[in-house]
């Protein structure tokens, strides 16, 4: 049986990448720069591996996915749907992966620390998340 931290933990490594998921898919029509296009496609399919293996550990255990928000995606598409529309250009898209990226780091680093005495695994997952929006930042900064 899975103990409460790890359950956690992993709900919430899912949950982000689902979220970041949504707003590459989201984001991707309006990517002009090639360049940028192939990272976030390298990026996006990192976070369906992720993905993909916290939902496997929660349904090992017989347990759901957190699923986004309604109103968060619909925050999230409207949101991003309106900067691109001011400005579809590369630094556009860029600063809003940026965004992502921040959103990411704090949230999975503070379920790290609230998470403390979750399994190795499900804890070498978050710190790998976390390191790949890490990445990820540093690898856009020339799109900014």
């Amino acid at each position: 049986m899975m103990d409460a931290q790890t359950r956690g933990l992993l709900q919430e490594c899912s949950l982000g990448c689902k979220m970041a998921i949504n707003s590459f898919d989201q984001m991707r029509d309006y990517v002009k720069n090639e360049e940028l296009k192939e990272l976030m496609n390298a990026y996006d399919k990192k976070h369906k591996s992720y993905e993909e293996k916290a939902a496997k550990l929660l349904a090992e255990e017989g347990l759901p996915q957190k699923e986004p928000g309604v109103m968060a995606s619909a925050f999230s598409r409207l949101t991003t749907e309106m900067k691109l529309m001011r400005k579809d250009d590369s630094s556009q898209i860029a600063k809003l992966l940026a965004d992502g990226c921040n959103m990411g780091i704090q949230t999975l680093g503070s379920s790290i620390n609230e998470y403390k005495n979750a399994s190795l695994q499900s804890m070498s997952l978050a710190k790998d998340i976390v390191h790949t929006e890490e990445a990820l930042m540093k690898d856009i900064q020339k799109f900014l």
